[in-house]
């Protein structure tokens, strides 16, 4: 392996101070610069030129940093091996990142957690929980941001329940991530004792453990009292948070209370209405028949542009509640915004026949034949 030239030292410290602030192509710049003038990299040079590459999503560059340092000897090196995988993993080559992991002379803890976490971004989620148990069989422990993750993506109570057990074993159970994302993992298959559980038992919370509670109970009356202990906590809330509570008070049917939340999001939590929040709004209007009130919160309130799911709300709420004359306005925006949506077509359908107006049937049937789209049944 080539000694360490001294003045790699400065050229190192300017690709960093670069990459550190996301200017990723000056970080390269200079490494090609530092090429051009013969100057030797050493083992710290390329996990930073790899750090930039990861940046832009250069995978040409990667690759070609890569030779370089077959070239000159550092391939074996751990340091850079570990950069090269999340090179590859960032660069959307996880195949290479896979590669390049397989051929490690050795791994250290970095090397598992940052093939993990590849997987993990990819959502190969089948992958990611084996490459979890051999980490394990090799007495490698996950970091918490990790295991969070693979908690997260999991569709299987089963699965979830093993990664728990495997949490219990290494005493991570409490880690704030980890708890979060077991709350959500319970919440989702319908398991809320648990959930409600493992949020109580918690020795800290942050705004993510009190979304997740609030979220898993978003169907439920639970969801207010949670929101009325969290205001206690003087946590505050934020955007998700009001998502969620506005989807509850839907659910509910609380119509006053809904706008009561909505009027003082600004003012009371300085959180600007989302696309989110407007969808919200319509579907509480929408399930309680009041439908006019649902168009004029698109048509007078709202500061931008609706998209399909505010759109899309109206529209059913239109097909529930039999408005053929907003339930026109809304199919119009939505085969605008989603032209091949075949599922907007068969609401307008179903509105139009639940009418009587077997001539408008017709017509849509036509509209779909002609744009190649099958009737999807509601």
């Amino acid at each position: 392996m080539p000694k360490r030239d001294a003045s790699a030292f400065a050229w190192n410290s300017l690709i960093s101070g670069y990459a550190e602030l996301g200017q990723y192509e000056d970080a390269l710049a200079l490494y090609f610069q530092m090429e051009e003038e013969g100057v030797e990299p050493d083992r710290y040079t390329f996990p930073r030129v790899l750090k930039a590459c990861a940046g832009i999503g250069s995978i040409r560059i990667g690759e070609a940093v890569h030779r370089h340092a077959v070239r000159t000897g550092f391939v074996s090196d751990c340091f850079v091996l570990n950069s090269l995988v999340d090179m590859y993993a960032k660069c959307g080559d996880i195949v290479q990142a896979r590669k390049v992991f397989d051929k490690m002379p050795s791994r250290d803890l970095v090397s598992w957690n940052t093939m993990l976490t590849g997987y993990i971004h990819h959502g190969l989620l089948v992958e990611a929980v084996d490459l979890f148990r051999r980490m394990l069989q090799d007495d490698f422990q996950p970091d918490s941001v990790a295991i969070s993750a693979i908690l997260t993506g999991i569709s299987s109570l089963k699965l979830g329940l093993q990664v728990h057990g495997w949490v219990v074993r290494l005493g991570l159970e409490w880690t704030l991530s980890v708890a979060n994302s077991l709350i959500v993992v319970y919440s989702n298959h319908g398991m809320l004792d648990k959930a409600r559980w493992i949020f109580d038992n918690m020795a800290e919370r942050d705004v993510v453990s009190w979304n997740a509670i609030v979220s898993a109970h978003s169907k439920l009356p639970h969801a207010l009292s949670y929101f009325e202990q969290m205001e206690k906590a003087d946590v505050m809330p934020d955007r998700i948070t009001l998502v969620s509570l506005l989807s509850t008070l839907a659910h509910i049917g609380l119509v006053k209370d809904g706008e009561e939340l909505f009027s003082r999001m600004r003012d009371k939590y300085g959180i600007e209405p989302s696309m989110e929040h407007y969808a919200c709004m319509v579907n509480l209007y929408g399930r309680r028949g009041m439908v006019d009130e649902a168009h004029a919160m698109i048509a007078e309130r709202m500061e931008f542009e609706a998209g399909p799911t505010v759109w899309g709300a109206l529209l059913h709420a239109c097909y529930v509640h039999g408005n053929v004359e907003i339930g026109e306005v809304a199919a119009e925006k939505l085969f605008e915004l989603e032209p091949d949506n075949e599922h907007n077509y068969a609401l307008l359908i179903k509105i139009y026949e639940n009418t009587g107006r077997l001539d408008d049937v017709e017509k849509m049937r036509m509209m779909l034949a002609e744009r190649g789209l099958e009737l999807e049944t509601c």
